[in-house]
């Protein structure tokens, strides 16, 4: 595992974690419970506090980050360009849409600088929405496909409900052509003023809003492509297609060479989509749907940490290549652009798109007529009022229709959070409003938008103040709603065989996957310990995953602990093996025994033996099953934890997990 953490000096030693439990206010017994419910007394173990000192959080977390960051770059950036536009009306325009000449052998053309990063650089802002949205698809919240039916309707909704109100106001003038300006959430802006104004909203909110809006900006490029694109030209459409079929063909193809062919049938699909007359931002989306996500296998990290022994044993050049390679291809295609791409495109590119076309004169004149002309208004009502109408108006009708068997993944108030703070559209929309408007229209269309994200900004602040005053339990369905998680943990917690720590009635039951030669399996042992030492309806379960091509003692080590298990010392010797990582050879171990009281030779015989092989095995097999590759892995309730294991982000996400867990039932109990 990567990172990099430090240890506080170590606390008192504790006289035995059962005690400590036991004493607090416990919803049921609180014992350990081992296989066929044997107890027993866990040795001394230092309480030490892991912290938190890199990032080792998901993709989803990490794109939150950078779309936060990228929401104050767009901000400043907006800024600027209002200044700018206001200051030196000439010079902005001048720099923009002035014509720079292009030359490519015979061929003579021309561009602006807006074009540039509208036709250009916008197209690795859609690669990097693609790519996120097969994420979702593949790993995310789109993955039980019958769960994917919700948000997908929420953003049809969240488009077809402003596009209705801003034709109502726009019916009968020219302006009503430019309907596709009234439509896409801008999902940097969106997702930092939920991160920014929703502090107190559980992470699930903001993957729930993020969702729904990969299909907003799904929809709204189709609708660029379709219907603010010239007809297109047949044949370098045809050319295009053929392109990208081929990138569909290579996706099995060693990395070396799918690398090259996904470069070069890039940009071929860009070209000729731009000759074809297709806004050629398409092709970033196209390429990213197509780009598959998924966890990394064992098997290619364990062929990876080969490549990186030998070039330990044989620092050569090809050996150092080999391992390069070797290490990114065990990562797939879709997190690799993403961690190429996404930086650039939310940090570099969107700011500047939005300094190239947020730029408007603003005087009293201009907004007093922006703000009565049937754009600028059908614009800021589409947004402020039509997308949370849609989102929990679209809620509401989707649960009644299903009988309540359809319904988001948070609940009805955070729905409705959500959909104001979508009323933030600005990106895209812009785009959208250069394609479709030109002059005054233009001037009103940008007024409009920007009128609409800054009272949305204001309203989501209320809307959120709102929720996080209202009382328990009710705040907690208003939130967190009754749809059940999806479980990523394959292999159900059995007491009679799984080692177990904490309560038999738990609310919360934290399952961790872990390695005894880990360092990082080591410095996140006393922090499960604080946890169950003050969550008295927290269960707390090991599972081994020894990686014995990084650890090659870790396997003799799991198999150590489960003989002593069978003299009922199994937490005495897991205690003891973490904290003497460096000692794991036999006599060692049996020196670990002997200081434990354990009969010595029953000891060696289990391990000489490995009688205890197959016990381990089979919780590398429900690791393999549950998709677990490193160490250590937690799961809580059934979901993977993607956080870093220290005790604020592990209280967090097991507060998060009993509200949620609670509110469901509240739900259910309400319903029946």
């Amino acid at each position: 595992m990567h990172g990099s953490y430090s240890l506080s000096p170590a606390a008192p030693f504790l006289d035995g974690l059962t005690e400590q439990v036991e004493l607090l206010p416990p919803t049921g017994p609180s014992v350990p419970i081992g296989p066929a419910g044997s107890s027993e007394e866990p040795g001394p173990v230092p309480m030490t506090r892991l912290t938190r000192g890199a990032d080792r959080s998901n993709p989803l977390r990490r794109f939150l980050r950078t779309e936060t960051a990228s929401a104050g770059l767009v901000l400043v950036s907006v800024v600027a360009a209002l200044v700018w536009a206001s200051v030196a009306t000439a010079g902005y325009a001048g720099f923009w849409e002035g014509p720079i000449a292009v030359r490519l052998g015979d061929w003579v053309g021309t561009v602006t600088a807006r074009d540039v990063v509208n036709q250009g650089l916008m197209t690795a802002f859609f690669l990097v929405v693609g790519l996120e949205a097969r994420r979702e698809f593949d790993l995310g919240a789109l993955r039980e496909r019958r769960k994917a039916a919700v948000p997908l309707m929420l953003g049809v909704a969240g488009m077809l409900v402003p596009v209705g109100i801003y034709l109502a106001v726009t019916h009968g003038s020219a302006g009503a052509s430019g309907w596709g300006a009234a439509m896409s959430t801008d999902t940097a802006l969106s997702l930092g003023a939920l991160t920014v104004l929703g502090r107190s909203m559980p992470a699930r909110v903001r993957t729930f809003l993020l969702t729904v809006l990969v299909v907003d900006d799904i929809a709204a490029l189709l609708v660029i492509a379709v219907v603010y694109s010239r007809p297109p030209q047949l044949t370098p459409l045809a050319v295009a297609a053929a392109a990208y079929a081929t990138l569909l063909a290579t996706r099995r193809l060693p990395f070396q060479q799918r690398r090259t062919a996904y470069a070069v049938s890039g940009i071929v699909i860009w070209g000729g989509l731009l000759t074809a007359g297709v806004d050629p931002v398409v092709a970033g989306l196209l390429i990213g749907l197509a780009t598959s996500a998924e966890t990394p296998s064992r098997g290619s990290l364990e062929e990876a940490t080969t490549l990186v022994r030998r070039f330990r044993e044989r620092p050569m050049p090809e050996l150092a290549s080999a391992a390069r390679t070797g290490l990114i291809a065990s990562l797939s295609a879709n997190t690799r652009l993403q961690y190429a791409f996404h930086p650039w495109a939310s940090r570099v590119v969107v700011p500047l798109f939005a300094l190239a076309n947020a730029g408007v004169p603003l005087t009293p004149a201009s907004l007093a007529h922006a703000l009565r002309s049937p754009i600028g208004l059908g614009i800021a009502l589409a947004y402020v009022v039509g997308k949370p109408l849609a989102m929990t108006g679209g809620s509401w009708l989707v649960g009644r229709a299903s009988r309540g068997s359809l319904h988001p993944q948070v609940g009805l108030g955070a729905v409705a959070g959500s959909g104001v703070t979508a009323g933030i559209g600005l990106t895209v929309s812009l785009l959208v409003a250069d394609l479709a408007f030109t002059g005054a229209d233009l001037r009103d269309a940008k007024i409009g938008l920007l009128a609409a994200a800054f009272t949305a900004g204001l309203l989501s602040s209320a809307a959120f103040r709102l929720l996080a005053a209202l009382p328990e339990p009710l705040r907690a369905r208003a939130v967190h709603g009754s749809d059940r998680d999806p479980i990523d943990l394959v292999e159900p917690v059995d007491p009679r065989t799984d080692h177990v720590l904490g309560t038999r009635t738990p609310l919360v039951t934290i399952v961790e996957y872990g390695d005894f030669e880990c360092p990082w399996t080591a410095m996140a042992s006393p922090t499960s310990q604080e946890i169950l030492a003050a969550n008295p309806d927290v269960r707390y379960v090991w599972r081994h995953l020894p990686l014995t091509d990084v650890h090659p003692h870790a396997e003799i080590a799991a198999e150590a602990a489960e003989a002593a298990g069978a003299q009922g010392r199994y937490w005495s010797m897991h205690h003891a093996l973490l904290a003497d990582q460096g000692a794991f050879e036999l006599e060692d171990l049996l020196s670990h025994a002997s200081r434990l009281g354990l009969d010595l030779g029953r000891f060696r015989t289990d391990l000489t033996s490995h009688r205890h092989a197959l016990r381990v095995a089979r919780d590398i097999d429900s690791a393999d099953a549950s998709g677990v590759a490193g160490t250590p892995t937690f799961f809580i309730n059934g979901r993977r934890h993607d956080g870093p294991p220290d005790i604020a982000t592990l209280t967090g996400a097991i507060a998060e997990a009993r509200t949620r867990l609670l509110a469901v039932e509240g739900e259910l109990a309400q319903a029946s």
